[in-house]
């Protein structure tokens, strides 16, 4: 069974087409980098996963449950298993940290103690005791993208949709989240990410989708992706895929 698959997926905002025709299979027990230049259409399709943005046509699956409003328990059933990291850190701000966290256990259904648990336990893990009762209006960018994280996990999820999850994050920091990733992996979960740092897409991924304008235009596994582009780096890969032209300083005359 697939833990993603899209089926000629299509979003349209008036004329103009933000995921256009977009068909992927994601092997459950993958690190899948979803990758694209600004405005590729890479939110704009994890929000189609997540039920946020309806799409234009085309199908869905998570987990082999069709993502369709006429079906909402099986999409219910599907969302149960998935942890969500957003691009924007949409958290409850004048919530402290644990009161977060634990605020999502019990949407997802857990028991209070067994929230309260597991909250404090992910605090600790994510060196965010030093917080105390500091609201998360008052985290920084990488505090919040840590709490974002914790709550991804704390209903031990099957499927992880991650939109820049390492975005202002301190190396620390970035270091921890990466090698939990990995385990997960190793553990049998499904990531799906987008990230701009093409050096932590290419030490982590096992498969790599390239979107642009919208559309798929390379998707395979590193070696297989260089291979057929003649590149040596992901950053080569990509910038020959996605087509941009190089330009220099000298592009600006009055530099």
């Amino acid at each position: 069974m697939l833990a993603i698959e899209t089926r000629q997926l299509r979003k349209c905002y008036g004329p103009k087409a933000a995921v256009d025709s977009l068909s992927l299979s994601v092997p459950q027990g993958c690190f899948y980098g979803f990758l694209g230049p600004n405005g590729a259409g890479k939110t704009t399709t994890i929000k189609m996963l997540m039920g946020v943005a309806q799409p234009t046509s085309g199908e869905m699956f998570l987990l082999g449950e069709p993502i369709d409003p006429n079906q909402p328990e099986a999409g219910l059933r599907a969302r149960q298993r998935i942890g969500l990291v957003p691009d924007e850190t949409l958290l409850f701000d004048n919530l402290t940290g644990p009161e977060y966290l634990q605020f999502v256990g019990r949407l997802y259904g857990l028991p209070r103690p067994v929230a309260l648990e597991r909250s404090l336990e992910l605090i600790n893990f994510f060196e965010l005791t030093n917080a105390g009762r500091k609201l998360i209006s008052e985290y920084s960018k990488g505090m919040r993208k840590r709490v974002a994280m914790a709550a991804a996990l704390i209903h031990r999820p099957q499927l992880f949709l991650m939109d820049e999850p390492f975005e202002g994050v301190d190396a620390v920091g970035a270091r921890l989240m990466k090698e939990l990733l990995l385990d997960l992996v190793k553990g049998g979960a499904t990531i799906f990410l987008t990230s701009h740092v093409l050096e932590v897409v290419e030490r982590l991924c096992d498969r790599i989708a390239i979107i642009h304008e919208g559309r798929l235009v390379a998707e395979g596994t590193l070696d297989e992706l260089r291979q057929s582009s003649d590149s040596s780096t992901l950053e080569d890969l990509f910038v020959k895929t996605v087509g941009e032209q190089n330009r220099t300083a000298a592009d600006l005359s009055w530099l």
